[in-house]
């Protein structure tokens, strides 16, 4: 079997989030067809800075590497894009363009064996695949508003475990971090709205702390602390930004709340300092970001040998990469929950010609071969 065509596609995405500007405005996916009339799906990552005109232009020079090429070669075709951008660097972009054909791959990989990606993974560990929901606060602002979402969206759909950034004053420097400072009045807000949802919630539910990379070393100590001693928060996630290992551990040694990091993190070798320095107590590979399927179940393998939890970031990804990373945790055994946004799920649906199925907080692939879900090719803008 050889790859004969790769034709990559857009999808809008809008998003309702008050931080839809670190967000991308469509989806980018690939097609890759072969002569014997199997194809697979894949899903580029574009990120906050990174336009579908430009991972056209990227696909557009790289797909000629793959034609002709034995799509089951699955791991020598990753590595053959991965080292074609060593002098310009392979983790970040490049690893969010390998993703779409990795991801691609496996889905023929899939169909031709007749089998659904978690079994050529190893088998199931788990099914359905436990969630956290995100994102079920869009229009919230003050902490009453966010009680009633949370008991609108969480308790009444059946969650059990959900994430939120209560402190409103950082969402313009989700991208744009300059002194890592809190004004008090922001940090008091942000409390009482994690009350406000701790008191709807109870107790045994589960409630992650995104904080998006906004703060220094003194202000994420302080916020992880208090958060934890007075709402006992199941995670602090990203008191940082990414580039200071140094400063994590100072973080990390001096914080009682459990540390979760690497939704900017790529590859296993961006992951193995964090594991190696005991740095964090989860980590969360982006599916996509990190370089798809088979980079994704390498980092966690590789947690595994930590005794390190696994949980994939996916948002603001499309389908595609929420279904990916739910095979890759179906068959781990190191896994917490998997990540979801709540306002996603009929825009996801809606370019899949068989809706995913989300319930009680709790996602259900089937037992088709490959991804198990096709894209809606009708729905989808050809870029070229």
């Amino acid at each position: 079997m050889k790859i004969t065509s790769i034709k990559p596609y857009a999808a809008q995405f809008i998003s309702t989030s008050r931080s839809s500007h670190s967000h991308p405005k469509k989806w980018v996916f690939i097609k890759i067809e072969t002569d014997e009339g199997i194809y697979g799906w894949g899903e580029i990552g574009t990120g906050s800075s990174v336009s579908e005109n430009l991972m056209n232009t990227a696909v557009k020079e790289v797909s000629e590497l793959f034609i002709g090429e034995n799509p089951m070669d699955i791991e020598r075709l990753w590595h053959k894009l991965f080292r074609k951008f060593s002098y310009m660097g392979s983790r970040g972009f490049t690893t969010s363009l390998i993703a779409g054909f990795d991801i691609a791959l496996w889905d023929i990989k899939g169909k031709f064996s007749n089998m659904p990606i978690y079994d050529l993974l190893g088998g199931r560990f788990r099914d359905p695949v436990r969630l956290y929901c995100n994102s079920w606060f869009d229009g919230c602002d003050t902490p009453e508003e966010y009680a009633k979402a949370a008991e609108n969206n969480l308790i009444k759909k059946g969650y059990s475990a959900c994430k939120l950034d209560p402190f409103l004053e950082m969402v313009p420097y989700h991208t744009m971090y300059q002194d890592g400072f809190i004004s008090q009045e922001g940090e008091e807000e942000g409390y009482d709205i994690v009350a406000a949802v701790r008191d709807v919630v109870g107790p045994k539910f589960e409630i992650l702390i995104d904080a998006h990379g906004h703060y220094n070393v003194p202000n994420a100590i302080r916020l992880a602390n208090n958060l934890y001693d007075r709402y006992k928060i199941g995670w602090f996630e990203e008191p940082l930004p990414p580039e200071s290992i140094k400063g994590l551990k100072q973080v990390k040694e001096n914080t009682d709340a459990p540390i979760c990091v690497g939704e900017r993190l790529y590859t296993r070798y961006d992951f193995l300092p964090v594991l190696e320095e005991g740095l964090a107590d989860y980590i969360m590979p982006d599916t996509v970001w990190t370089g798809g399927i088979s980079e994704t179940i390498k980092i966690a393998n590789m947690a595994e040998t930590f005794n390190i939890p696994t949980s994939p970031h996916v948002i603001p990804g499309g389908p595609i990469e929420l279904i990916s990373a739910a095979h890759v945790v179906s068959s781990i055994p190191n896994f917490y929950r998997l990540e979801h946004s709540l306002s996603l799920i009929p825009v996801h649906n809606s370019y899949l010609k068989e809706p995913y199925k989300i319930k009680n907080g709790e996602l259900y692939l089937n037992d088709k071969p490959g991804l198990g879900f096709e894209l809606n090719e009708q729905r989808l803008e050809k870029l070229f």
